[in-house]
């Protein structure tokens, strides 16, 4: 037998998908709550202390994310199920050390703006023009990656879940579709970093 055949020979865990399909959509709408209340909720830092190297650490993690669902899709296709979820956990872990980073930095930072040359917070005349069109590129790749990110967050969990509970073909199913959004999020995030590393 081999060992995908041997995962799905076990029997679903019906009672425990439900108890964690509420914890998703309530963690979930606790992580899109806190990412929409620090654009407005800023926190001080003890003096002497900044979290300027984080931006960098997001990229990095974000960059290991993308690698871990890379190697997650090829194990599973050569149907090495341990080496899939190993994989699996270790994007899980690097979403959610960006996701911890994220907003430790942003409740405490001021935004960087894409073009704001001399860092006062806003775009005058001169800087957006000089910015030009990869402004709008920078715009363009920014919005998808906030806005697949917030809609992929609990069905990504879903589809883990869906594995853990060994609910195999709706794991299956799910992650058809989630995985390439996943993996858009995971890529985006360092381009974003390095299209604004000059900014910062």
């Amino acid at each position: 037998m081999s060992e995908i055949e041997s995962y799905r020979g076990r029997d679903a865990k019906q009672a425990l998908a439900k108890k964690l399909t509420v914890a998703v959509w309530v963690i979930s709408a606790a992580v899109l709550f806190l990412v929409g209340l620090m654009r407005f909720v800023k926190f001080n830092l003890p003096e002497g202390m900044s979290l300027d190297f984080l931006p960098p650490l997001h990229a990095l993690l974000n960059s290991g994310a993308a690698v871990a669902l890379s190697m997650a899709i090829f194990s599973i296709k050569g149907g090495k199920v341990q080496s899939h979820l190993r994989w699996i956990y270790v994007a899980m872990s690097c979403s959610l050390l960006f996701l911890l980073c994220y907003l430790a930095y942003h409740f405490t930072t001021a935004e960087t703006i894409y073009g704001d040359l001399d860092g006062d917070g806003a775009l005058n005349d001169a800087e957006r023009e000089e910015a030009g069109g990869m402004r709008l590129l920078y715009l363009c790749i920014l919005l998808s990656h906030i806005a697949l990110a917030a809609i992929s967050l609990p069905f990504i969990l879903l589809t883990f879940v869906s594995g853990f509970t060994n609910q195999f073909e709706r794991h299956r199913t799910m992650a058809k579709k989630v995985f390439p959004v996943w993996l858009y999020v995971a890529i985006t995030g360092p381009i974003v970093y390095l299209l604004l590393k000059p900014y910062y």
